[in-house]
């Protein structure tokens, strides 16, 4: 029977996890390559950062480390697993916005827009929660189109890692490895007005984050 996340059990399991990642990080040598001068921007204006899904366990602690000064919300999947993430990436202080391209898109993405407008930054992993692996979906697209927002592309790359039996290989790093936090060009996503030119703007965005991309 599986654990309700809602239960006494599963806060126990979360905050156990929690403190084993806090453990595991403090053996990780993080450094930041900041190619699109984020660090230097100011804070007013309001960024979307995107990241691969199998890149985002150590993903809260890079931003919590190298910029703590971005407020922001994640967008976290609706399912019965995104529960759990959910409640342990609210440990890290992040607000969390429940949905995906699959369950309740469509309002997670105009709480996303909210959260903007309220002049705060939002993460998504526009490949998860199911894949296709490096492929984003159309929701971070049409956010950066209704809000004006550029979207950051967001990657970790390690030095030694594991990688997980997953649909996305899941990257999980070896305890002393490196890992490089790289914060790429803000892009800008263009108005479409069809089917073609909305697929372009996928490949467009695709592009500038596989740039960052060294380890497949």
């Amino acid at each position: 029977m599986k654990l309700d996340p809602e239960s006494f059990g599963a806060r126990i399991l979360v905050t156990f996890g929690f403190r084993l990642l806090q453990v595991w990080s403090h053996t990780i040598r993080f450094e930041v390559e900041d190619r699109g001068k984020i660090l230097e921007a100011p804070l007013a204006e309001r960024f979307i950062g995107a990241a691969w899904h199998n890149r985002l366990l150590l993903l809260p602690f890079a931003i919590r480390r190298f910029i703590p000064q971005r407020q922001g919300a994640a967008l976290i999947s609706a399912s019965r697993d995104g529960a759990w993430l959910a409640k342990l990436v609210r440990r890290f202080g992040f607000s969390v916005v429940r949905g995906s391209s699959s369950r309740k898109g469509a309002a997670a993405m105009l709480q996303l827009a909210d959260v903007i407008a309220s002049d705060h930054d939002v993460v998504i992993t526009p490949d998860g929660p199911r894949g296709p692996v490096y492929r984003p979906g159309g929701g971070i697209i049409l956010l950066a189109q209704k809000t004006g927002a550029r979207i950051v592309p967001l990657n970790l790359e390690y030095s030694r890692c594991w990688r997980l039996p997953s649909w996305d290989r899941f990257i999980l790093p070896r305890p002393f490895a490196r890992v490089r936090f790289i914060l790429g060009s803000p892009h800008d996503v263009r108005p479409t007005s069809n089917e073609e030119e909305f697929e372009a703007e996928r490949e467009r965005l695709k592009s500038a984050m596989m740039a960052l991309v060294e380890m497949r």
